[in-house]
């Protein structure tokens, strides 16, 4: 069983990078793919990037892609999601995510354990 704990939010000037890191316990982390996730005030969750469970496919969605960078350590139990060029847009509570299966999804239902979320604060 995966349980998720993120960190590495924080503040940042536009155009800035910031990493965010998300550390999972369970034996099987490798049998689930992993997904960031982001919800601004007033708005719906919504999906950011995922990974598959051995790493080698990373799906992003437009509004990221070229600036963001999802990546896993199965080794350590860790799933990073490198943001540069951060943009005002991309404030809001990040959230890790485990999916059901190894494969990578892009609706919110086959992600089943989240972590408690980190604040992206990014000023103009």
């Amino acid at each position: 069983q995966v349980q998720l704990v993120e960190s590495g939010g924080g503040l940042v000037q536009a155009g800035g990078s910031l990493r965010l890191s998300c550390a999972a316990s369970g034996r099987t982390f490798s049998s689930h793919a992993m997904a960031w996730f982001r919800q601004a005030p007033g708005k719906e969750r919504e999906l950011v990037a995922a990974i598959s469970g051995s790493g080698g496919y990373r799906y992003y969605t437009d509004f990221v892609k070229g600036r963001f960078t999802i990546s896993r350590d199965n080794a350590k139990n860790t799933v990073d999601l490198q943001m540069n060029s951060l943009k005002p847009e991309d404030t809001a509570v990040y959230y890790c995510a485990a999916g059901k299966t190894s494969l990578v999804h892009t609706t919110t239902s086959v992600y089943d354990v989240w972590g408690q979320g980190t604040q992206v604060t990014v000023s103009s």
